[in-house]
């Protein structure tokens, strides 16, 4: 075991790394591992180029064959404004500066928009993989509103070397029922060229949060999310990490099952990602978490969430503000940690 690892989940390391998921156990699941593709995608629906441009992201960078994915995601100037984003380091701006990160920092793969990787594709395209990101949230329109719009289309990603399409959906909000039609048509064209299929797997509606608790984050409901979202063919579901759970019972919507809170997902961090993979067709497609805002201790949260996802049977992270918004080589240096987790035969499932 890395002694930096131990040392940056600190006291947080025994319960960690000694847990044993009671809930739902390992052997229900497709763990992540060398040949996954062949394991588990080669009997799907999914064509020889799809299964190739899957094998694409899981044959790149540090974690090349290990079948985790760590991936740099750097679309936070739309999501997020530019100013926001770059500001604390505006070399950022400039799109080649993005992929270099992702290159220098051992990644599966970069995703951003389709001008950020148009504008270095001739150069870089056939370096590492290109997620191209083809819907937004903008945040210009006054008074603000939540609703990804299509930003770039299928044929656009496909001609300027994508090996995946990504693209993101509010479940739970006013506008997602058009989002889903738009993007399961998306996906499915994806799927004709070719590509393989990333979905940001979110959910948005004020009613979620109550009495001070913020059930976006929960296992219940953003398992649910991630249900919808296999079901539409993503390939990889992207998912913010859970904190909580009983978004369900305290909203007083949809439906659950006693089973779920009293047997199935115990209250232990590495449980209730587990309940995440589980709804990921018991980890047929691949869950990989987000890395969340960058803070004042960066480097412990981002290696306390990836051994968080690998030992509950996730595939990787994906990671964005905590890498570029500090200079390149701390943020290279971020990565690597992240890396290290799921390069450590110490670090099992749980």
């Amino acid at each position: 075991m890395s002694s930096q690892i131990m040392g940056l989940l600190g006291d947080k390391a025994d319960d960690l790394l000694g847990h044993v998921c009671q809930g739902v156990p390992k052997e229900s699941l497709y763990i992540p591992g060398p040949m996954f593709v062949d394991r588990v995608w080669a009997e799907s629906d999914r064509s020889p180029q799809v299964l190739r441009s899957i094998r694409d992201l899981f044959a790149h960078g540090r974690l090349a064959q290990t079948g985790y994915l760590s991936i740099l995601p750097v679309d936070q100037g739309i999501e997020h404004t530019a100013g926001a984003s770059f500001a604390p380091n505006p070399e950022y701006f400039d799109p080649q500066n993005i992929v270099k990160l992702a290159l220098e920092g051992g990644c599966n793969a970069v995703a951003s928009t389709v001008g950020v990787l148009g504008a270095v594709s001739r150069k870089y395209a056939h370096k590492i993989p290109f997620i191209v990101k083809i819907n937004h949230n903008e945040l210009l329109t006054y008074p603000q509103k939540y609703d990804q719009v299509l930003f770039a289309g299928v044929k656009q990603a496909w001609d300027l070397g994508a090996v995946a399409i990504g693209a993101t959906i509010y479940y739970g909000s006013e506008e997602s029922s058009r989002q889903i039609v738009e993007i399961s048509e998306a996906f499915s064209y994806a799927h004709e060229l070719g590509m393989a299929t990333v979905l940001w797997c979110y959910l948005r509606n004020s009613a979620f949060k109550k009495d001070g608790v913020d059930y976006h984050l929960a296992a219940d409901t953003t398992g649910q999310a991630n249900h919808l979202g296999v079901t539409i063919q993503a390939d990889i579901i992207k998912q913010k990490l859970p904190v909580t759970n009983g978004g369900f019972k305290a909203i007083g919507f949809g439906k659950s099952h006693p089973k779920m809170y009293e047997e199935l997902i115990p209250n232990h961090p590495i449980d209730l990602v587990r309940w995440q993979v589980v709804n990921n067709y018991m980890g047929r497609v691949s869950l990989i978490n987000s890395g969340g805002a960058s803070g004042d201790n960066d480097f412990a949260d981002a290696v306390y969430t990836a051994v968080v996802n690998k030992r509950g049977g996730g595939s990787g992270l994906i990671s964005g503000r905590k890498a570029f918004q500090r200079p390149m080589a701390e943020g290279v240096k971020l990565l690597n940690h992240i890396q290290d987790v799921y390069l450590s035969k110490e670090i099992t499932v749980a």
